[in-house]
C-alpha cells in the first residue's frame, strides 16, 4: 500500500481529505472554501496538521511517567524542549477497514513503543453529513494490564480571513493551566484571571494562543463548542463528553508564513502532561475495555 495513500471524503458541499499515514486529517473544505486547513503529501504538514494523537496528546514533561509503581522513560521527541510530544500513532501507517463516498474508517493494532508497553486496539472513523465533519474514536485495551489512555487531535481551522487577529472566538472553558515552557506547573488559573476569557464571543486581536483550556461549559446535548468568526463565515468545533479540554494554538513556532494564520482548536480528553496529573483526565482503561469520543466541525 502507498504510505502516503490520500481518500477524498465528499457530502453535499462538504468535501474532507483523510490518509493512512496517521490516520490524518488533511482538509476540510465547503463549498470549495476552507474550513480546516490542509495540506497534500507528508512532507508538506505544518505544525502537526490534523495529527491523531495517541495514546497521548500535548508533552509529557521530562518523557518520564510513573503507572503502578512503576518507572518510564518515553522518547523525547519535542523540538522545543527534553519532553515526549503527541503519542505515537501519527507517523505510522492504519488499515483503512471501511470506505464510502463520505465515510472512513481506519483501524491499528498498536503493539506498544518505547517507554509504553501496553496494547491497544484502535478506531477512527471519519464521516460527512449534512452538518460537516464528525470524527469518532475507539481505543481497546487488548493487554493483560490496565494501560493509562488518552486522545487528541490537532486541525486547525480558517474562516478565510488572512490573519486570525481580525477574527473573533467563543471559548466556552472556564479554566486554563499555568504553563512554563510549555509544561504545566499544576496550578489552574480561572479564564479571567489569565487574561484569556472569551467565554463570550471576543476579538482574537494580538492574543497569543498555545494553552489547554478546562471545566467546558456544555450545551443541553452535552456537547461544548468552540466558535471561530469572521469574514462574514463562522466555524464550530464540537466535542463530546470525552473531551473536557482543548488546547488552542496560534503557530507562533510555525514558519513565518503560517504564523496566525489559522487558529488550531484540538480537542483533547486530558490536559497537557497528564500522564504526570492524571487527575486531568487521564484514563485508566483495563484490559477488555473500551474508552470511546467523537467531536467534530461545521
Amino acid at each position: 500500500m502507498n504510505d502516503d495513500q490520500e481518500i477524498i471524503l465528499r457530502h453535499g458541499a462538504w468535501e474532507a481529505v483523510v490518509a493512512v499515514h496517521g490516520a490524518s486529517l488533511r482538509g476540510v473544505t465547503k463549498g470549495g472554501q476552507p474550513v480546516a486547513t490542509g495540506y497534500r503529501g507528508i512532507a508538506n504538514k505544518q505544525g502537526g496538521q490534523g495529527d491523531v494523537l495517541i495514546p497521548f496528546p500535548g508533552r509529557v514533561g521530562g518523557g518520564t511517567y510513573s503507572w503502578d509503581g512503576v518507572r518510564y522513560q518515553l522518547p523525547q521527541t519535542d523540538k522545543d524542549g527534553p519532553n515526549a510530544i503527541h503519542g505515537f500513532v501519527r507517523t505510522v501507517d492504519w488499515t483503512v477497514a471501511e470506505q464510502s463516498e463520505s465515510h472512513a474508517r481506519f483501524t491499528l493494532a498498536f503493539t506498544g513503543a518505547p517507554g509504553y508497553p501496553f496494547l491497544l486496539d484502535l478506531e477512527l472513523i471519519y464521516t460527512l453529513g449534512d452538518e460537516g465533519l464528525r470524527c469518532d474514536f475507539g481505543i481497546t485495551n487488548t493487554g493483560a494490564v490496565a494501560a493509562p489512555v488518552a486522545t487528541g487531535f490537532h486541525p486547525y481551522f480558517t474562516v478565510g480571513s488572512e490573519q486570525v487577529d481580525t477574527d473573533r472566538l467563543t471559548l466556552p472553558f472556564d479554566s486554563v493551566l499555568e504553563m512554563v515552557q510549555f509544561i504545566p506547573t499544576g496550578k489552574i488559573f480561572s479564564v479571567a484571571e489569565a487574561g484569556l476569557d472569551f467565554r463570550h464571543s471576543a476579538p482574537i486581536g494580538t492574543t497569543i494562543f498555545n494553552h489547554c483550556f478546562l471545566a467546558p461549559q456544555r450545551g443541553s446535548d452535552g456537547r461544548a463548542r468552540v466558535t471561530l468568526t469572521g469574514n462574514g463565515k463562522s466555524v464550530t468545533v464540537w466535542m463530546d463528553e470525552a473531551f473536557d479540554y482543548v488546547v488552542l494554538y496560534t503557530g507562533e513556532n510555525m514558519p513565518a508564513e503560517y504564523r496566525r494564520g489559522s487558529l488550531a482548536i484540538e480537542p483533547m480528553t486530558c490536559g497537557s502532561d497528564a500522564f504526570n496529573h492524571p487527575e486531568w483526565g487521564l484514563r485508566r482503561l483495563e484490559p477488555g475495555a473500551r474508552f470511546a469520543g467523537s467531536w467534530g466541525v461545521g
